[in-house]
């Protein structure tokens, strides 16, 4: 079980082809702060039908985009 298990299924569940999440956000939906580990971990979310794209720290958001299969 991963630490981002909720945010992935979070995503998962959104059935959007694309969308963008704040820190914040990501924080209050994974009950953890995001942090350097989540380079690591963002791999995970394929399994999950979606990838991690653009990682904005001056703006502070995530992109997430469905993997076209």
């Amino acid at each position: 079980m991963s630490k981002y298990d909720a945010l992935w299924k979070y995503v998962q569940d959104s059935g959007n082809h694309s969308f963008k999440l704040t820190f914040d956000e990501i924080a209050e939906i994974a009950g953890i702060a995001i942090d350097h580990s989540f380079l690591k971990y963002k791999k995970e979310l394929t399994e999950y039908g979606y990838q991690v794209g653009k990682i904005s720290m001056k703006d502070q958001t995530v992109l997430f985009t469905k993997v076209e299969s």
